[in-house]
């Protein structure tokens, strides 16, 4: 096998491997990350919680990294749990750092595997799309901000697209946890509630982050995330 081909296929074997893991996995757990099995468990979690304290927090993030960083459609399962099992805080403390964790694990595997040969191609393209990757990367701060606050984006994409334009790692790992406080806080603060909403038989609301209360902050913010970049425009015209 020729060097360029075997250094090819070892950029490329972790995103194989993480892919593939993602596809066993959400396989096997398709049935188990959902309310009723945390409802049918809560007790035995709490148990444990509470004979386990440390043992239950480092074991509940690295679930919670495993399932961000696979992509698993628990991410937001998990951040209700951990609102349920250690309160607002220090729960969204948790939540955000393990779902930050978790993010620049994908981010890391997709940029090695596949994104840093994109970008170069990008970069030695001439048309459109480098122009338009030009413009986003001139604004890395307020788009990577803004893409975190506004819950329309998934969190999978968000992961990934910054990977393909050669966003630096710190970069992408310090604008992820804090742009996703704001989102992390408030589904902590509904899952420190679950107690009482599975006592009652019901499912918690997730539709709360788009009530007009919670969802007009949020635009603000990823509004005023943008006001740097705006100024400067405004002081060239």
């Amino acid at each position: 096998m020729k060097p360029a081909r075997a250094a090819a296929l070892r950029r490329i074997l972790p995103l194989v491997a993480l892919l593939g893991v993602a596809l066993v996995a959400g396989f096997m757990l398709r049935d188990h990350l959902t309310f009723d099995t945390l409802r049918a468990n809560r007790e035995a979690l709490i148990a444990f919680r509470d004979n386990h304290l440390a043992l239950a927090v480092v074991l509940f993030m690295l679930a919670y990294v495993a399932v961000v960083a696979l992509s698993l459609p628990g991410g937001t399962l998990a951040t209700l749990t951990g609102g349920f099992l250690f309160g607002l805080f220090p729960g969204a403390l948790m939540n955000v750092t393990a779902a930050t964790l978790g993010a620049v694990v994908i981010f890391a595997v997709v940029r090695v595997g596949l994104g840093a040969r994109l970008a170069a191609r990008i970069d030695a393209s001439d048309g459109k799309v480098k122009r338009i990757s030009e413009g986003i990367r001139a604004n890395e701060v307020p788009m990577l901000i803004s893409i975190r606050l506004i819950p329309a984006v998934p969190f999978f994409l968000a992961n990934i697209i910054p990977a393909f334009l050669g966003v630096a790692l710190a970069r992408f790992a310090w604008t992820t946890f804090v742009g996703i406080i704001p989102g992390g806080v408030v589904y902590t603060w509904v899952g420190a509630g679950l107690g009482e909403v599975f006592d009652r038989g019901e499912t918690p609301d997730m539709g709360i982050i788009f009530e007009p209360h919670i969802l007009g902050p949020l635009l603000g913010l990823a509004a005023l995330a943008f006001l740097p970049v705006a100024l400067r425009r405004m002081g060239r015209a």
